[in-house]
């Protein structure tokens, strides 16, 4: 029986250029496993939930990393770690929502290793699929985590479709709010996809949590200058302040004059499978007073079609509380 202390074998690519990475990631297709910090990957491997025949190495790559000023926005390369963000000028000053997520992922040194890229492709939490049980997403037919026995309290409470297990990303809720765009390479070329679009729920994909497929890169994230300098809001509660992942977070960007709100983009992290944009909410508080009446009034309605498991309701007050919160400060 093969010991889980170590890591199984399999072949290692370490390219310098994405061009060698995207050649690589074509040709070994599903049996290569893209490595960007590691953080999320090394996990599933060493304990066998899940497998590959090769693994990509992309660390050495320094055209996927950094953070640069563009004609309408910043790009951010995958690579750039968590704390680069964090501590970013640029970020801080114009888009300081994603610098407030990137600095509550997990523990500083973790986010030293991270990377954007990581954080925003990293698959689901969830006791069962993690422990390697044939759970749908897993390819069974059954998820242990939806009934009444099952540990869920830190699970779904919206488009639970044959899987409840809720996102992991604490920056992947703050790149929606900003209306990001994802740049993706592979052989074909270049595309985009919104990060709205990139994280996909389990009634699209049951074994995807991103728009990836094989033999593609994500290269770079691209923060347009719509958003810059709005009035920003992030909160995350977890836990422990410390390493945990989210049992809900919230990230908002408000367009404020003379206190009324014109534009909104308010979204919900680890209550489904991916950031979930609260657009009834966006589209109560346009044009009102942005305070303690309008935020009252919008949050009652950010559960809208919640359904709790038997042990996640807590969630729903939490979730609307995070939301008044966002709404008021």
């Amino acid at each position: 029986m093969p010991s889980h202390d170590v890591m199984p074998n399999m072949e290692l690519y370490q390219p310098v250029q994405v061009e060698d990475a995207i050649a690589i990631a074509d040709r070994l297709a599903e049996r290569g496993w893209l490595v960007g910090g590691g953080q999320d990957t090394y996990g599933w491997l060493k304990d066998r939930a899940k497998s590959a025949d090769a693994l990509i190495d992309l660390s050495g790559i320094e055209a996927l990393r950094g953070i640069r000023e563009i004609s309408d926005g910043i790009e951010i390369g995958a690579l750039t770690t968590l704390t680069e963000i964090t501590d970013n000028s640029v970020i801080q000053s114009q888009f300081s929502l994603l610098a407030d997520a990137a600095g509550r992922v997990a523990s500083p040194q973790i986010r030293n290793i991270g990377t954007i890229g990581g954080n925003v492709s990293q698959d689901v939490r969830c006791w069962y699929y993690r422990r390697g049980l044939s759970c749908y997403r897993a390819g069974g037919n059954l998820c242990y985590a939806d009934t009444p026995q099952g540990m869920n309290r830190e699970h779904s409470l919206f488009e639970a479709s044959r899987c409840v297990a809720a996102t992991a990303s604490d920056t992947a809720p703050a790149l929606v709010a900003l209306d990001a765009t994802m740049v993706i390479q592979s052989l074909n070329g270049e595309r985009t996809v919104s990060a709205e679009d990139y994280f996909v729920g389990p009634a699209i994909d049951i074994e995807n949590t991103t728009d990836l497929r094989p033999g593609e890169i994500l290269t770079a994230v691209r923060i347009p200058s719509t958003w810059a300098n709005a009035t920003f809001y992030f909160e995350k509660v977890a836990d422990r302040n410390v390493w945990d992942f989210s049992l809900v977070n919230v990230a908002a960007a408000f367009k404020v004059n003379g206190g009324i709100v014109e534009d909104s983009r308010i979204v919900a992290g680890a209550v489904q499978a991916t950031p979930r944009r609260l657009t009834n909410v966006e589209n109560a508080v346009r044009g009102q007073a942005k305070n303690a009446a309008t935020a009252e009034s919008a949050a009652a309605i950010a559960v809208d079609g919640a359904r709790a498991l038997a042990h996640n309701g807590f969630k729903i007050p939490l979730m609307q509380n995070l939301v008044k919160r966002a709404i008021s400060a």
